[in-house]
């Protein structure tokens, strides 16, 4: 390894812009600079540079000569900024796109160095902007996204391709965060067949392998590495600035000063870290074992209506299905399976028409006060609708469940089976996996599709402004027109919690829609709801 030619670059700013819209305080920006230079970094990924001009994002999303010169840089520190590939490739007027990007040659601006994320489908098209920026003085590097999977015929024919252009530094990244460092020597063998320039490498820590992938990757004569401070990047995060810079100086014989980086990590991305919540978990490493894109696991872990099964069983199905591009119709499984108004079979009505319904919820209301609703039940005889499958009641007194959330019954189907209720569900619209599971349930289909700020009542279906299950199961009683709905163990969240206001927002609409049913909460609620005691209704 000829360690005098490795390029160390930091790019924290630019992919833990991430989290907060690349609005960086300048303050922490130049405490920044100072210690990367300390830390024996080569160049700093400042930020992106787009012309995509969409809600507010700060200065590292754009990093523009002006802000640049604004700031106090190191000498030691070369600049560079990352353009996305997408923003090129099937532009009219590319030369005009980068005369906008980049209106000056490097010679009269302070950045130097130029990354294009691109993904193999767009390389052959984005490579030619390698030639525009050669001849403006940048240094240019392309940093392939998600080769993990690739075939080696592919990768040879990319590396083929990058020897016919001016390109400086050929990246790979390990996008899944799925590679371990076998596969890392095995991806560069195959590069370095046609490609003869200098290879870096971008690590995700998915599996924990960030680091050990970068250091492979030097060992096989990669010569440019890269790594954010905490590890600071979207999902899983990257290789460790403070770790791989101590790495680096043993290798380079350099003697470091970490105490600035050790100061910004523990006075802003730590805390910024506790804030946002990047880094790997077990989530993140079953993504990175099976392909999947970790943005789907970090859209889960910011949105609070998915628990650790729900979770789980999104995993299971991106699996199954396929999930290496990130795709929020996907993950949205309301809008991606019930787009289209369908009918179901069953008519609510003929079980619960002018007859009352006790909805059970999942809050701890109902354990804490089994003992007065199952006495309720016994004496009133309602027609009891338990929620996906709670069971903190005896179970003879449940009479049906209902559940619509085809992430949650991939969680819930084994259970369902061996509950003795029948399962109140919009079954001809489940993915047929979902039903493949059900196999044998008793299933009563009624229909689904979400339309945002709609509640509607059909015979056999409705239409709802959101995919939750408590909300399909107060289409049903409206469809099926009981008397009233009292409901239990609708305990609420903390007072901060974005959920009781999603909540309010919900039971609000329903009610103001013709059909609703009455609603009564009979256990303790934080919701705007009528509230009676279920110990003096007995």
């Amino acid at each position: 390894m000829n360690t005098q030619k490795i390029t160390f670059l930091d790019c924290t700013l630019r992919d833990g812009g991430y989290y907060n819209d690349w609005d960086f305080d300048t303050d922490l920006i130049s405490r920044y600079l100072e210690a990367m230079a300390a830390a024996g970094v080569d160049v700093v990924e400042m930020g992106l540079r787009t012309l995509k001009n969409q809600g507010f994002k700060g200065a590292c999303a754009y990093t523009t000569d002006e802000f640049l010169a604004s700031l106090h840089i190191p000498e030691s520190l070369s600049v560079g900024v990352m353009v996305n590939a997408s923003e090129l490739v099937g532009a009219r007027s590319l030369e005009d796109r980068l005369q906008q990007l980049f209106p000056c040659c490097a010679d009269d601006s302070p950045v130097s160095v130029v990354r294009i994320a691109c993904h193999i489908h767009e390389f052959d098209e984005a490579v030619e902007v390698s030639g525009w920026l050669k001849s403006r003085g940048y240094r240019v590097g392309f940093n392939l996204m998600q080769v993990a999977d690739r075939a080696q015929g592919e990768i040879e024919t990319i590396a083929k391709k990058a020897s016919l252009y001016p390109i400086d530094v050929l990246y790979f990244a390990d996008s899944m965060g799925s590679m371990a460092p076998e596969q890392t020597a095995r991806i560069i063998s195959w590069l370095r067949r046609h490609w003869r320039g200098e290879l870096g490498i971008h690590t995700h820590d998915n599996l924990r392998m960030a680091l050990q992938n970068t250091l492979a990757a030097l060992g096989e004569g990669a010569t440019w590495v890269d790594s954010t401070v905490t590890g600071m990047g979207r999902g899983p995060g990257n290789a460790k600035t403070e770790e791989l810079a101590i790495e680096i100086a043993q290798l380079r014989q350099q003697q470091v000063s970490l105490v600035p980086l050790m100061r910004i990590l523990r006075s802003d991305f730590r805390p910024m870290q506790e804030r946002y919540g990047w880094g790997t978990n077990p989530f993140y490493y079953l993504a990175g074992k099976y392909g999947i894109h970790p943005t789907y696991i970090q859209e889960m872990l910011g949105d609070s209506r998915y628990d650790e099964e729900d979770i789980l069983a999104a995993i299971e199905h991106l699996r199954v299905e396929g999930g290496k591009k990130f795709s929020i119709h996907t993950l949205d499984a309301a809008k991606h399976f019930y787009g289209d108004v369908q009918s179901g079979s069953w008519n609510p009505a003929s079980l619960l028409r002018n007859t009352e319904v006790l909805l059970l919820g999942t809050g701890p209301g109902v354990r804490r006060h089994k003992w007065a609703l199952e006495n309720y039940i016994r004496e009133n005889n309602p027609v009891v609708i338990a929620l996906n499958t709670q069971a903190a009641i005896s179970s003879e007194l449940i009479s049906l469940r209902v559940a619509c959330h085809p992430v949650r019954l991939l969680a819930d189907c084994h259970a369902h089976t061996l509950l003795p209720q029948p399962l109140i569900t919009p079954w001809a619209m489940l993915p047929e996996d979902v039903k493949l599971a059900l196999d044998g349930k008793d299933v009563l289909d009624f229909g689904l599709s979400v339309e945002p700020g709609v509640f509607e009542f059909s015979e056999a279906s409705c239409t709802l402004p959101t995919s939750l299950v408590v909300a399909y199961a107060l289409a049903i009683a409206a469809s099926g027109q009981a008397s009233r709905v009292l409901m239990a163990g609708f305990d609420g969240y903390g007072a901060d919690d974005p959920r009781n206001r999603e909540m309010k927002e919900l039971l609000d609409l329903y009610q103001r829609t013709p059909g609703a049913r009455e609603l009564v909460s009979v256990t303790p609620t934080r919701y705007e709801l009528t509230s009676q005691s279920i110990y003096g209704m007995s």
